[in-house]
C-alpha cells in the first residue's frame, strides 16, 4: 500500500538533507521523526502503533524496523545490515539548519543534561528564538567518572564542515565547562568563544601591571565592564583574551565572560542566549518528546534515537517560525495569525507561546483540515542584544578600563 502523501514528502526532505545515509536509514529516520512529531512521544511502541494505523501495516513489523535502526550492526538480523554512525549526521544536520537560516551569524551552546542516573548527554545546540536545536551530542553512562574533553573537541571538529566560511559563530558555555583548551580549540576553528568563568579569578587589563579580582571590576547591580588583557594570574593558566562583564537586574551575581572578540564589539548580555538551551532540553523531555520515559539503557542506541528527536525538533521550530514571525510575501499558503495568537510584543519581549508548541499545533491543524503538510522553510533569528556605549567614569582611575552604571 502506498504511503500517505505527507509522510512521502517528509521522507524526501529528510533524504535530501541527510544524503550520507543509506536509503533504508533515511526512510526509517523519516518514519521515526514523523511519528515522534505527530504523537509527541519518542516511545517506540507508541510511534509504531501510530505508523501501523497510518500505513495499515503490522505494528510488530514497524516496531522491529524502528528498534533495529537504533541497534549496532552486530545486533541486527540479516547479513546486509548496516550500522548507523550518528556522528556522521552532525555536520549534515547543522548544514540543514544553516540552509534555512536568515543571516550569517549563529550561536552554539555547549551544555550537559542528565536522565536520572542512567545517562549524561553532552550536547551542542543551535539556540534560536527561545529554544534550541541539538546538532551534536554524546551519550555517556550516568555516574561513570570520565573526562569530557575528548568528546567536546571531537564534536566541535565534526560540526566545522556544517558552517560556511565567513560566518560569525558564537560558542557559549557555562562556567562549569570552562577550560583553556576549549577556548583555544574554538578559536582555531575560526569561531568565537563566549565562555563564562567563576568570579573568584583575576584579570590584568592590557597595559597594566596590576591584577584585579573580577569582583572589583563589577561589584554592583547595573554595572558593566569590558576590556582586553590576561585572564588568570597563575603562570600555567594565563590566557590573553577579552573580558566582558555585567551584573543585570534580577541576577544574584554578575556574569564574567572570556572571548576573543574585540571588547567594543560584544557585550556580556549576549550570554543570555545560553539559557535557551535549557528550553531545548525541556522540549526533549516533558514539554515535548517525553524522552524522560525511555527505557533504553544502551548509550549508543539512545544516541541514535536522539537523531530522530533532533530532526523532529528542527521541523517544529521552523514551522513555528512561520506563525511567530508572520508569513513572507511569497508564502500565500500561510495566514497571518499573530493577532489571534497574542504573541510577544516588541515592548515586553515576552514570548507567550513556545515556538516548538506553535509548530506542533500548526502541524496538527494543517493535517486535520486536510491541508498540505507544513515543512521546514526558514529560520529567522532574533537580533543579538545591541552593544551599549561605554564612557569614562570618575569612580575608576583614568588609566583603568571604563565601565558604566545603567
Amino acid at each position: 500500500m502506498s504511503r500517505p502523501e505527507g509522510l512521502s514528502v517528509w521522507t524526501e526532505m529528510v533524504s535530501s538533507h541527510m544524503p550520507h545515509l543509506t536509503k533504508p536509514q533515511a526512510v526509517v529516520l523519516a518514519m521515526w521523526s514523523y511519528g515522534i512529531a505527530l504523537t509527541r512521544s519518542c516511545g517506540r511502541r507508541t510511534v509504531a502503533l501510530f505508523l501501523g494505523l497510518l500505513l495499515k501495516q503490522k505494528v510488530g513489523t514497524i516496531e522491529q524496523r524502528l528498534r533495529e535502526w537504533c541497534y549496532a550492526a552486530q545486533d541486527k538480523q540479516g547479513a546486509k545490515r548496516q550500522e548507523l554512525d550518528v556522528t556522521g549526521s552532525f555536520a549534515p544536520l547543522l548544514g540543514w539548519v544553516v540552509s534555512l537560516w536568515s543571516g550569517t551569524s549563529i550561536a552554539l551552546v555547549l551544555d550537559a543534561t542528565s536522565l536520572s542516573d542512567r545517562f549524561v548527554v553532552l550536547s551542542i545546540s543551535v539556540v534560536y528564538r527561545g529554544c534550541a536545536i541539538p546538532v551534536a551530542w554524546t551519550m555517556l553512562i550516568g555516574q561513570q567518572k570520565t573526562t569530557w574533553r575528548h568528546h567536546w573537541l571531537r564534536m566541535l571538529r565534526q560540526l566545522r564542515p556544517g558552517i560556511p566560511a565567513g560566518w560569525t559563530v558564537l560558542v557559549l558555555a557555562d562556567r562549569g565547562l570552562y577550560a583553556s583548551w576549549l577556548f583555544r580549540r574554538i578559536v582555531r576553528l575560526g569561531w568565537h568563544p563566549f565562555l563564562r568563568i567563576n568570579q573568584g579569578a583575576k584579570f590584568r587589563p592590557f597595559g597594566q601591571a596590576r591584577w584585579y579580582w573580577l569582583n572589583d571590576l563589577v561589584n554592583q547591580v547595573g554595572m558593566r565592564w569590558r576590556g582586553r588583557g590576561t585572564a588568570f594570574s597563575s603562570y600555567g593558566r594565563r590566557l590573553p583574551s577579552s573580558l566582558v562583564a555585567w551584573w543585570g537586574e534580577g541576577h544574584h551575581e554578575p556574569w564574567f565572560i572570556l572571548t576573543d572578540l574585540a571588547p567594543e564589539g560584544c557585550d556580556a548580555s549576549w550570554y543570555a542566549l545560553r539559557a535557551w538551551c535549557e528550553q531545548g532540553f525541556k522540549c526533549t523531555k516533558r514539554a515535548g518528546w517525553q524522552w524522560q520515559h525511555t527505557r533504553m539503557t544502551d548509550p549508543d542506541r539512545a544516541a541514535r534515537l536522539w537523531l530522530a528527536l533532533a530532526v523532529a525538533t528542527l521541523w517544529m521550530v521552523s514551522v513555528g517560525t512561520d506563525l511567530e514571525v508572520g508569513p513572507a510575501p511569497d508564502m500565500q499558503d500561510i495566514p497571518d495569525l499573530r493577532d489571534i495568537l497574542g504573541l510577544m510584543t516588541q515592548q515586553t519581549r515576552h514570548r507567550r507561546h513556545r515556538l516548538f508548541r506553535l509548530g506542533w499545533l500548526w502541524l496538527l491543524v494543517q493535517l486535520v483540515t486536510a491541508h498540505p503538510l507544513p515543512l521546514p522553510r526558514r529560520l529567522i533569528p532574533e537580533p543579538w542584544p545591541c552593544v551599549p556605549q561605554l564612557w569614562p567614569s570618575p569612580m575608576f582611575h583614568p588609566l583603568e578600563p571604563a565601565y558604566v552604571s545603567i
